[in-house]
């Protein structure tokens, strides 16, 4: 029960029957981050929603353990999945630019 808790709190189990979420699109990398869009659907259309992630790097070689994330939500509605996954990918690149690694500060 508390695996269930945990998993609704942080988005995963993403595939089960109440999530609104379109499937994650394949990872998009910008200047060391990864984004990912994960349209919210709603009235038939989607919301620019999604993840922007950077793992955190050892010495060069290693594949990363640890990942910093963010939840990237706006309020834009397109009613195309493709058009969404564009903008998405669109409005991460500018606020990863302007932001960097402080929208992962607390």
């Amino acid at each position: 029960m508390f695996k269930k808790l945990l998993s609704g709190l942080f988005g995963a189990g993403g595939n089960d029957a109440t999530s609104n979420n379109a499937p994650a699109a394949e990872p998009v990398e910008h200047n060391g981050f990864l984004i990912i869009s994960e349209p919210a659907q709603q009235s038939g259309q989607y919301r620019v929603s999604g993840w922007i992630r950077r793992p955190l790097t050892g010495d060069g070689e290693e594949e990363a353990d640890e990942v910093f994330e963010h939840r990237f939500e706006r309020s834009d509605m397109v009613p195309d999945r493709e058009a969404c996954d564009e903008l998405m990918i669109r409005k991460a690149r500018r606020f990863i630019d302007e932001t960097g690694d402080d929208m992962f500060a607390r």
